[in-house]
């Protein structure tokens, strides 16, 4: 779902950007004034959990007899496990990484794509939705239920919400109403198949780590392993998800690129003529992409095997040590005594 700068208007840019902000500046305020109550292995797993976000994002699956694919977005899984502020800054990491490493949604978008793939999956989702369900204890039952209805909500609040921040841009012949019966089923669809993923991940958890999960009651396991083990798992987890797993990912269009081919015959739009701020932004991005589309800028179009393993793994890894470095640094500093 990462939109592209041609969707946007400088002024609807901006607008999202301004939002973004701000709830980037409440979620880091959130987790330095936590940080004397959490211990220390919320950097590590914070690192780790978001660079498996980051290879599974890398996998798009077909959706049947559509024409289409999907990925998982991550923002329920990493606010069930790192509580939302936590989850919201990790999912920044990963999207800032796919911006300017990998030339994966636009410059100008980042902010509307922050809003839409990480605001509404980390507070709603993990924030909202999440207690509701494990709360008062955790089971794979509550835990299935708030993954799936978490992801499906989530993700159609991010569908809609790119069709309205089209819509007000006017910048494209994207019409709302075509554009929105396009973009909601399938990423109902999406939104299914990643509430089962997530579910996956944080029942494996419940079993083996029960601490991971965030705010949940009584569970009545106990850890069968350690944190350094399960990190370890899912840290090469993330390396064989974006090292190998990418490589038989689909090659069908994902839903907004679907939906956009649906509606204007064409997956890629072009930047308005004479847009200064279009032209810098696109500027800005193919010098930071120095892995375009996840493959090598020698590879061309086609792209290689190599070039995809190259770029899961490198990706990863500067996903792990970036999430961690904010977490560390946000702790680092000691949280002001409250006045009293």
């Amino acid at each position: 779902m990462h939109m592209s700068d041609a969707l946007l208007s400088p002024a609807v840019a901006g607008t999202m950007y301004i939002a973004s902000a701000v709830a980037t500046v409440c979620a880091a305020r959130k987790v330095h004034k936590d940080s004397a109550e959490t211990d220390r292995s919320i950097v590590p797993a914070m690192g780790v959990l978001a660079a498996f976000v980051f290879a599974a994002q890398m996998i798009n699956f077909s959706i049947p007899g559509t024409g289409s694919s999907g990925h998982l977005c991550g923002g329920m899984l990493l606010s069930a496990t790192l509580g939302p502020a936590a989850g919201f800054l990790s999912m920044i990491g990963v999207l800032l990484v796919q911006c300017f490493l990998f030339q994966d949604g636009g410059v100008l978008a980042l902010g509307a794509n922050v809003w839409n793939m990480a605001f509404y999956g980390c507070f709603l989702g993990g924030g909202v939705i999440w207690p509701l369900f494990v709360s008062k204890g955790a089971t794979r039952g509550r835990i299935l239920a708030a993954s799936v209805i978490g992801s499906v909500v989530t993700l159609q609040l991010g569908a809609f919400s790119v069709t309205l921040q089209t819509l007000a841009s006017g910048i494209t012949d994207l019409p709302f109403g075509t554009f929105l019966k396009m973009m909601q089923p399938i990423h109902l669809a999406i939104g299914l198949v990643e509430g089962l993923v997530t579910a996956a991940v944080l029942i494996f958890l419940l079993e083996t780590r029960p601490a991971l999960l965030h705010g949940v009651g009584e569970t009545g396991r106990k850890a069968r392993l350690g944190l350094a083990p399960v990190l370890a798992i899912v840290a090469a987890a993330a390396l064989v998800t974006g090292g190998l797993l990418s490589l038989a990912a689909s090659g069908d269009p994902d839903g907004l690129e679907w939906s956009m081919e649906k509606v204007a015959h064409t997956t890629e739009l072009d930047a308005p003529e004479g847009s200064t701020i279009h032209a810098r932004a696109e500027q800005l991005q193919e010098k930071t992409a120095l892995l375009p589309d996840y493959a090598f800028a020698s590879d061309g179009e086609e792209g290689s095997a190599v070039g995809t393993s190259f770029s899961g793994i490198v990706g990863s890894a500067i996903v792990l040590v970036l999430c961690a470095a904010i977490c560390f640094l946000l702790r680092a500093r000691k949280p002001r005594a409250a006045n009293a």
